[in-house]
């Protein structure tokens, strides 16, 4: 009589997915708030404050102190905690479920729409942390009378919704889940079709290795589809409202406005940052989400050389 093959809980794909984006988070937590304060540069018809990432990291230790750098890291924790445990546990499931039983993964297409429906899920649920790491990291570009001066995310999202109501901690939700889908589209997808050709091509096998140039490959692709959106959630979650008119009416009217006021390259401003950060979230993810399979597989189930499907 035959053995089946023991399979991993669908609750520890959940859980490795957190684990992975919290501990990438640890490293690029300073680069999340250089790409936010460059995105906010020229804001409400500012001068632009930062002319560049080197910059921006000068000027923020100079005025606030190099602890600075990791300001709002309470709130990039929990981000990953709801967001990315959401998107990366679902696309795991998923992308086993649409894997064929001979082995044979899904088509490029499929896992695109597979990315989208993940990152939907994973930005409802983490918009609230969201929106208080936009505010936690943008606080310090504001005169210390403006500043709002949360104490951690915690603190940001009782006060959003005692101050602002419960409706504000999803302020920007619709570009977030717009953003997204184009994310995990071209992230999740790309690393996924990277990794698989990098694996047929018989120069690499399945370490380290190829899960870095995949995940290489896969922050770029993302950065330069994902960056408008990003912009337009960026500003629309960070925005105050004066005179009970808010600053922008809706994702298109931020993107129509930068255009106008700042140029189409505008839409990519802060891409050194965001890349700098994205390239090396994306990596450092997905090595740590592999490496964490793998040792469950080894460990747990006894299965050597298995990383689990993505």
């Amino acid at each position: 009589m035959g053995t089946q093959e023991k399979q991993m809980p669908k609750y520890i794909k959940f859980v490795f997915g957190g684990s992975a984006g919290m501990m990438a988070t640890i490293f690029v937590q300073p680069l999340d708030l250089v790409k936010n304060r460059m995105q906010l540069s020229g804001v409400g018809g500012k001068a632009r404050e930062y002319p560049t990432s080197f910059h921006a990291i000068r000027g923020i230790i100079a005025k606030e102190g190099i602890i600075a750098m990791y300001s709002g890291l309470s709130a990039g924790l929990l981000r990953q905690a709801t967001y990315t445990t959401t998107r990366l546990g679902i696309y795991t499931w998923l992308f086993e479920n649409f894997t064929a039983a001979d082995g044979t993964p899904p088509g490029f297409a499929t896992k695109a729409v597979l990315g989208m429906a993940a990152g939907v899920c994973g930005a409802f649920v983490g918009t609230p942390a969201e929106v208080a790491l936009i505010r936690m990291t943008s606080d310090g570009r504001l005169p210390p009378a403006e500043r709002r001066n949360y104490k951690n995310v915690f603190d940001a999202l009782l006060r959003i919704s005692r101050e602002e109501g419960i409706l504000t901690l999803w302020r920007g939700a619709i570009p977030t889940m717009g953003r997204a889908m184009v994310v995990n589209a071209a992230q999740l997808a790309s690393y996924s079709q990277a990794k698989q050709f990098l694996l047929s091509t018989g120069y690499f096998s399945d370490n380290i290795g190829c899960h870095f140039v995949s995940s290489m490959i896969s922050g770029l692709v993302t950065t330069a589809a994902s960056m408008p959106v990003d912009i337009a959630k960026t500003r629309i979650q960070n925005m105050k409202t004066i005179d009970g008119k808010p600053e922008y009416k809706g994702t298109f009217d931020v993107l129509s406005k930068v255009i106008r006021k700042e140029g189409p390259f505008a839409l990519w401003k802060g891409f050194t940052p965001y890349y700098a950060r994205l390239g090396p979230h994306t990596v450092l993810t997905f090595i740590f989400l592999e490496q964490l399979n793998a040792t469950y597989y080894k460990l747990v189930l006894g299965q050597s050389g298995k990383h689990g499907g993505l």
